[in-house]
């Protein structure tokens, strides 16, 4: 009987670009696996990442918008789906793997904390090691998911995630294809977000920004998906002309002026400051009031300390810091709210 993994595999070399990431070429995982008989390795790579809890999380984690009242503002999980979605665009026009793409893509944010870019700002603050969310996303493949042993996925998977940010150096195509994706989407979705939340009105927007990307949202969106494929089509490496990356830039640029720094709908970022650094605090404080994962991570990590060390005192310290910074930034907003409430707002008393 025929392999199916392996004709698709087969499938993959005789229909994408030479410049794409064959699943046969991978370079693996850290502790090995035999192959699967059906599914190539991305693929295998892309439903641990669908099924696994902080997956799931990001459905009721902040994109911008702190507690929006309505149905229709992107959350951190519509983000990551709308990310996927323009990075399979690039993925099947300049015939890359596709798998690959959608696993990077549904990744790529699984470590963002609570209220999202302000909960991780706090965070960086409070940990001596910093807090990124970027390796965050990371951390959760490789360690925190599945009780401690991680996921176990492909180095590309892996080398994706961690370089999506604008700054990151993705060492294959399907990677890049996600970085663009993910500043594409974010700067159209939120500027869709403002518009709708009447935040900012489409006469606003810079014409030397419109007359180049569009004077819609839909237009934007279409235009620059357009450039990166049609600049990138038959090369080695993903990328947009400088006219129109210069246009997204002034826009990003733009919304960070009137949205995402100062802006109305950042105003409860105070608040969310001072409950992440109490809980923070907290737990500290009181270790054993996490949940039971994050504490035997926590017990592992200070058993692996020496008790001869001479730097003991500052590795433990450091460890408590991680497994809290773990536990906070792997809760949703509601979570978060909830764990505050249960230790800092008293209950009124009641006689029964």
């Amino acid at each position: 009987m025929s392999c199916i993994r392996e004709e698709l595999e087969d499938l993959e070399r005789l229909t994408l670009s030479p410049y794409a990431a064959l699943s046969v070429r991978s370079k693996g995982r850290d502790r090995y696996e035999e192959p699967d008989d059906i599914r190539p390795c991305y693929e295998r790579d892309r439903d641990r990442i669908l099924h696994c809890k902080s997956f799931r999380r990001l459905k009721h984690k902040t994109q911008v918008f702190i507690a929006p009242e309505g149905d229709h503002y992107r959350t951190r999980l519509t983000h990551t789906l709308e990310v996927s979605q323009i990075a399979r665009t690039f993925g099947k026009a300049l015939r890359l793997n596709e798998d690959l793409i959608e696993a990077i893509a549904l990744g790529h944010d699984l470590g963002h904390t609570p209220f999202g870019h302000s909960g991780e700002r706090v965070l960086n603050t409070l940990c001596h090691n910093g807090f990124s969310h970027v390796e965050q996303s990371v951390r959760v493949v490789e360690v925190l998911e599945k009780g401690g042993r991680g996921l176990n996925l492909t180095k590309e998977v892996r080398d994706g995630i961690l370089n999506h940010r604008t700054s990151g150096h993705p060492q294959t195509l399907e990677g890049q294809a996600v970085r663009f994706a993910d500043k594409i989407a974010y700067i159209n979705h939120d500027t869709d977000d403002s518009l709708r939340a009447g935040l900012i009105c489409e006469s606003e927007i810079p014409k030397e920004i419109t007359d180049v990307l569009g004077h819609s949202v839909k237009e934007r969106l279409n235009n620059l998906i357009h450039d990166v494929i049609y600049s990138s089509n038959g090369r080695n490496e993903l990328r947009m002309s400088p006219t129109t990356e210069k246009a997204m830039q002034s826009l990003r640029q733009w919304m960070f002026d009137h949205v995402y720094i100062g802006g109305e709908a950042k105003k409860e970022e105070v608040k969310v400051n001072r409950m992440i650094r109490l809980l923070f605090n907290y737990y500290m404080e009181n270790p054993y009031s996490m949940t039971g994962e994050y504490v035997t991570m926590l017990e592992n990590n200070l058993a692996s300390i020496a008790t001869d060390d001479p730097d003991k005192e500052r590795k433990t310290l450091l460890a408590h810091e991680r497994s809290v910074c773990d536990y906070i930034a792997g809760m949703t907003d509601d979570y978060c709210i909830y764990k505050f409430k249960e230790y800092f707002v008293p209950i009124g008393w009641q006689k029964y």
